[in-house]
Order: C-alpha cells, then structure tokens, then sequence
C-alpha cells in the first residue's frame, strides 16, 4: 500500500493492524512498543500538525471520513498509513462511551529533562505523584494555555499516554515539551540550575494573592502540583523555594487539582507579562 493512501475497509477485530493498536490499551505494551492511541478529531489533528513523523496510521470509519477531509489530507501529508476500519471494529479501541470515529497511533514524544527544564524557560509545571489520568491530562491543557514553557511528570506520576490524559489534554499534548519519570528531587535541581524559582501549590502555605502582589511570581517559575487526595508531603514542601495556597474566598472546601493549577499558572502567566 502507498504511504496515505486508505486500505480496502477492515471489517473484523481480529486483525493485525486492530490487534496492534488494541495492545496499547495497557500500559506495559505502550511502553514496550513506545507507541500510544490519540483518539478523536481535535487529537489526531494535533497530532498530524505538531508531531507528523511521530504519527504512524490514521484508523478511520468512512463515516467521520466524510465529515472530516482534511484528516485524511493531513494523513497523506504526513506519510501515515490510512486504514479504513468499520465502525463496531473501530469501537473495540475507543475508550470512550461514544466513539469518536478516528484513533491515530503515535510514537511517544516526550523528552529529557534537560530539554524541559533549561535556561530561558519562564514557567514550567510539574506533576509529583499524580495519579489521576484526567487531571494530568487537564493540567497539561492548562500550562499550555498560560504559555507554559514544558510539563514535566514525576517518576510517582500517572502515565501521560493514558487514553484519559490524552483526551484530557485535548490536543495540547502534542503542543508542548513534555518530560517523565525523573525523581522530584532532581526535577527541582534542574529547575534550579536552569534559573527557575521552584513554587509548590499547597494549602499549608502563604496565601497566592500575596505572592502576587509582592511580585514574587514575575521570575522564572516552576510550579510543582501534588496527588489530589493527599497533596504534597512535607519531605517534599522542604525541596521548594515557596509553598503558595489558592485562596478560597468563598464556602467551597477547596478546589480540585486542575483548577488550582490553572489558577496558578495563569498568576505566573499574568506576572510575568505584567
């Protein structure tokens, strides 16, 4: 078959190229093939856009074809196989309650540490043990939209190709420096060294409304978010250069993790244009 051109229409879930993709289902075999599932239009045209050559084949059910032309142009373009699956083999892969009608395989596409965390980068976030796909995946859309400079997981963290993160992150994935698995400790000795006052986001600390008006937030800054149901240790909190709380100005018990960070990182985003 020539590169972006479709195959004849798969119709059952037994074969190889459904069987390939399936496996990424589980993390272990992500992590064996380096290769994960971005599922969805808004994605897989992410993905053809930002990272082509990472982006092997385009799974497509000729009914989203026809809604959706410029996926399979962007799949020529990119030299990606084009595979044209039915829709109920094409939902043996989704992984959500209603499947979306196109899943792209790509190559993992995160980077070392140093390219994350470097001089000249201006506002990093890092995640230190969580767990929770959604949120990670959310934080990551988040930095991305204040103009974060990299997202960097820690080795305790969840695994950003998750298909819940993926889709969390809506796109954004594929827009930004991601880095994973490097201990928190030498995540903030590279952010040190790199010029970047580290901040951790926690309820034990001064409130975020003062940092910003002393103007402690206008520097180079990673921010550090911790495990939702527990937050950041005290082990951890000792790493930092300062541990700012979210104010709640009103009865809320507290925010969740997602939106705390972007709280965070849109008053760094805001300093530091100031």
């Amino acid at each position: 078959m020539v590169a972006g051109g479709a195959t004849s229409l798969v119709t059952s879930a037994r074969s190889p190229r459904i069987a390939a993709a399936r496996r990424l289902g589980k993390r272990a075999f992500r992590s064996q093939d380096r290769r994960f599932l971005a599922e969805g239009p808004q994605a897989v045209r992410e993905a053809l856009a930002c990272t082509p050559q990472l982006v092997s084949s385009v799974l497509v059910t000729d009914e989203l074809a026809g809604r959706h032309p410029e996926l399979l142009a962007a799949t020529a373009e990119a030299g990606a196989e084009l595979v044209r699956v039915a829709g109920d083999v094409l939902a043996e892969l989704a992984q959500t309650v209603t499947p979306q009608g196109v899943v792209a395989v790509c190559g993992f596409l995160d980077v070392p540490l140093a390219d994350a965390v470097r001089p000249g980068h201006r506002l990093v976030a890092v995640l230190s043990n969580v767990r929770d796909p959604g949120n990670a995946g959310t934080v990551l859309r988040a930095a991305d939209a204040a103009g974060a400079d990299a997202v960097v997981l820690s080795d305790a963290s969840v695994d950003v190709y998750n298909g819940k993160a993926v889709r969390a992150s809506a796109g954004s994935l594929f827009h930004l420096p991601v880095s994973v698995g490097a201990p928190l400790a030498e995540l903030v000795a590279a952010a040190h060294d790199a010029g970047l006052r580290v901040v951790a986001a926690d309820g034990k600390g001064r409130s975020l409304d003062d940092a910003d008006r002393d103007g402690s937030l206008a520097g180079p800054t990673a921010w550090v978010f911790g495990n939702e149901a527990w937050g950041l240790p005290d082990e951890t909190l000792a790493l930092v250069d300062d541990v700012l709380a979210v104010p709640i100005h009103g009865r809320a018990e507290s925010l969740n993790l997602a939106t705390a960070a972007a709280v965070c990182l849109y008053a760094s985003a805001r300093a530091q244009r100031a």
